[in-house]
């Protein structure tokens, strides 16, 4: 029998545990890839893109923050973020040439689990198809599903661009962490479901 790591995307499951293990294994797939990285790791960048591994931490910590209470349940994601003004500015969400690693991999853990807690009572609270605060021009709400997706769909586009990063720094390739790999940085992924 095939081992299968604990991040992987479960193989029979219901629709909430296939959502859910899809996020979590391109979750785990970013985290692998900007893991263990001192800060001249973090600020590398690709050709002419400003964008770096630390920058795409904070970033992803921002978009998990936001989704899980913002979009959610109309409350505000905490205050190291602002959200009322990045219409205007992105700078918050990408530039990290000032943290120190062990701050943006805290502040990425953190969102993570604060994100993982917040689904699991909206799940156990309405399910899927229940409308989140999120309302589009048109005055209508997504479901807590389409928020789901455009979560897997931010990790799988940013999750890309990690792969190019990393391969710079010091040449890690590979789509998937190897079964036995724990992050060097920062805390454990104890946000992982169990299936």
């Amino acid at each position: 029998m095939t081992k299968i790591a604990p991040w992987e995307t479960p193989l029979a499951r219901s629709e909430v545990d296939h959502l859910v293990g899809s996020l979590d294994l391109m979750r785990t797939t970013f985290r692998w890839k900007a893991d263990g990285l001192d800060a001249a790791g973090l600020a590398a960048t690709v050709g002419a893109s400003t964008l770096t591994l630390g920058g795409l931490l904070k970033h992803l910590a921002a978009v998990e923050d936001t989704t899980f209470s913002w979009k959610l349940a109309g409350q505000h994601p905490g205050p190291i973020w602002h959200p009322e003004t990045w219409e205007e500015t992105h700078s918050e969400l990408l530039a990290a040439g000032d943290d120190e690693p062990a701050a943006l991999y805290a502040v990425w853990d953190g969102a993570v689990a604060r994100s993982h807690d917040r689904l699991e009572r909206a799940l156990d609270g309405g399910g899927l198809d229940q409308l989140v605060a999120d309302t589009y021009d048109d005055g209508s709400h997504p479901s807590l599903r389409r928020l789901l997706l455009d979560l897997i769909q931010e990790y799988a586009r940013h999750a890309g661009h990690a792969d190019l990063l990393r391969e710079t720094v010091d040449g890690r390739v590979g789509e998937d962490p190897p079964l036995d790999w724990r992050p060097a940085s920062g805390g454990p992924l104890t946000w992982i479901r169990a299936y």
